[in-house]
């Protein structure tokens, strides 16, 4: 999972008009919500430790979907650019455009 939040967050570094929300499920059953942005990982849902080079998600997490979002975000007037749709959608640079 940490892998995979990395390279997440290597492609958002070179996208900062561009926001990846992830959602799905924690080890313990909770809902998560996580924003991606300029390079850093962000839960909206749960406490996350200050430490950057510490996983945002727990192993085990479950991501069900992604949502790419016009950034940076402006409450109540979010515009969505791609999705939902899995996750590996916004592996590859060209599901970021």
């Amino acid at each position: 999972m940490s892998a995979l939040l990395v390279q997440l967050e290597a492609l958002s570094r070179e996208r900062p008009k561009r926001v990846l929300r992830l959602e799905g499920r924690l080890p313990c059953g909770e809902r998560f919500e996580l924003l991606i942005y300029r390079g850093f990982s962000s839960s909206t849902t749960h406490p996350t430790a200050y430490d950057p080079d510490q996983p945002a998600l727990a192993e085990g997490s479950e991501i069900t979907s992604a949502t790419l979002l016009e950034g940076p975000l402006k409450p109540g007037d979010e515009i969505e650019l791609a999705g939902p749709a899995p996750v590996e959608t916004f592996l590859l640079s060209q599901g970021w455009d």
